[in-house]
């Protein structure tokens, strides 16, 4: 029955048999690691962006910009496309290769997808650390993108697949954990790198992430195929087995019934592409794409990027700002814990809201306290130290707002509403919408905070106050629902039943009116 704000109040799905077994922790813990090489990524071009030896090696007008103190605007030191151009061209390459990834996904199953994420992202992580012009930097990110985009498309679907209904939310969260988890050690390695004479601490930086991408290459070898994928390509038994594994009983005829219905579904489908565009997939379709988009908006990639950038640019020190980072790093793991403990409890609609309104007051107040002591001018003068400590501590409460909400949902509900028949194209759709709106706020912000100066903030907290209320109103709760059920969710929703009919999705109660005709 569909509910006032988009909850379904309806009795909930059919519970399949199953427990949480060491086998499938294990599997999932792996193949979150996958997360890692995107965190990495994320929290060292930032600090590296920030030390001075690599600007004067290849970026050397923002060097002089920086250090000559040739203006005392402090919104626009760092203000250059080719800068820019080095940190988000990753993200453009990413959105292209995550739709190649689509069709390896599908046919080749999820673990030979991560497999080339690694190796890829391997080789641009060497070709980084041994760069001697600014071509080699931007040749090797690319192919840190290509690796990203492929691991981002594969793992999140791998770990719902794997995931018993009941913890999906929970194991699926490992790989927004990894992802912070890789911000944080890129932070913490940025601020001693940094210190090393010589100013070639930047090479380990960037070579770094070559240790990230063999984890992934080596989990990817062992980890087993999912059901699903192995049932996609033809292998029945094999599945039931490893079904029967990863539940933990051998009373798995009814998953495992609904998965193959799903499969022969889905074998129907000849343009998943195609498909996306009929009616009956307007609810997922919207989501794949404003999911993704929203989640860029909150402005969190501009602190996770940028933090020793901007930490800078508020008057810390070069020292002080990667500090800064690194706590910022912390808080953003211990949120993403709060985030696993409960997804499963309290639901994804009350983390999602909680966490909007929390990043709305976050970002509104520290506006006001950079527009204070900013202005228009961005001569800040001398800056004393609880101001400081004033806007560190509201972004870290903003970045746990975002830890907790956002950034683990925005990768797990997409991954887990979508039919298997286009699981890999709507997956492929949802991480390459993440990746352009990624390339365009890193590609734009530095220009933006020169020129909006504190309003930028303003800027994110008004899409927060959007994407809030889209939540409230268009997404229902799909925390304890098995995936090949989850079709009942829009069916019961007060706006999106008016695309999706009982006749679209038949084989949701399938197992039911199995059982019926067998007891007849």
């Amino acid at each position: 029955m569909p509910a006032v704000g988009g909850i379904p109040v309806g009795a909930p799905g059919r519970e399949y048999p199953g427990n949480l077994t060491p086998f499938v922790t294990v599997t999932c813990i792996v193949a979150a690691m996958g997360g890692l090489i995107f965190g990495y990524d994320i929290g060292i071009s930032g600090g590296v962006t920030s030390m001075d030896p690599f600007l004067k090696k290849f970026f050397p007008a923002v060097f002089r910009k920086k250090n000559e103190k040739a203006s005392t605007n402090q919104y626009c030191q760092y203000d250059s496309e080719t800068l820019t151009m080095f940190t988000s061209s990753l993200y453009l390459a990413a959105l292209l290769s995550s739709l190649v990834a689509s069709t390896v996904t599908r046919k080749f199953g999820r673990k030979l997808s991560m497999l080339f994420g690694g190796v890829l992202f391997c080789s641009g992580a060497i070709l980084n650390g041994l760069a001697q012009a600014v071509w080699m930097l931007i040749v090797g990110r690319i192919l840190l993108g290509f690796g990203i985009g492929f691991a981002n498309q594969s793992v999140p679907l791998y770990l719902s697949e794997m995931a018993p209904y009941k913890f999906r939310g929970a194991l699926n969260i490992g790989f927004q954990l990894s992802i912070t988890v890789g911000i944080l050690i890129a932070n913490v390695l940025n601020y001693f790198f940094a210190k090393i004479k010589g100013g070639w601490g930047w090479r380990l930086s960037l070579g770094g992430a070559m240790v990230p991408a063999i984890i992934i290459i080596v989990g990817s070898l062992a980890l087993p195929d999912t059901p699903n994928s192995m049932i996609e390509r033809g292998q029945h038994d094999e599945a039931k087995e490893k079904l029967k594994r990863i539940r933990g009983v051998d009373n798995v005829e009814e998953e495992l019934n609904d998965l193959i219905a799903a499969s022969e579904a889905s074998r129907l489908v000849e343009h998943p592409w195609r498909n996306l565009l009929q009616r009956k997939y307007r609810p997922h379709l919207s989501m794949a794409i404003l999911i993704p988009f929203f989640q860029q908006l909150t402005g969190i990639n501009v602190i996770m990027f940028y933090a020793p950038v901007l930490f800078n640019t508020i008057g810390f020190g070069s020292d002080a700002s990667l500090m800064s980072a690194v706590i910022t790093g912390v808080v953003n793991v211990v949120a993403t814990m709060v985030s696993i403990y409960g997804v499963d409890k309290w639901g994804r609609r009350f983390l999602f809201l909680e966490g909007g309104v929390q990043m709305l007051i976050c970002q509104c107040i520290v506006a006001a306290a950079i527009g204070a002591k900013f202005g228009v001018d961005g001569d800040p003068g001398h800056l004393p130290k609880w101001y400081a400590i004033v806007v560190v501590l509201f972004i870290c409460i903003y970045v746990a707002g975002f830890a907790w909400s956002w950034g683990p949902l925005g990768w797990l509900v997409p991954s887990e509403i979508f039919p298997l028949e286009i699981r890999s194209a709507a997956q492929s759709i949802n991480v390459s919408v993440n990746m352009f709106f990624t390339f365009v706020v890193a590609q734009i912000f530095l220009t933006m905070l020169c020129h909006l100066k504190f309003g930028l903030f303003l800027f994110f907290a008004f899409f927060v106050v959007v994407m809030t209320f889209f939540v409230y109103f268009f997404l229902p709760e799909t925390k304890g629902i098995p995936i090949e059920e989850m079709a009942k969710v829009w069916k019961t929703h007060w706006y999106w039943s008016r695309f999706v009919s009982a006749e679209d999705f038949p084989n949701v109660e399938m197992s039911k009116e199995g059982q019926a005709l067998k007891n007849v």
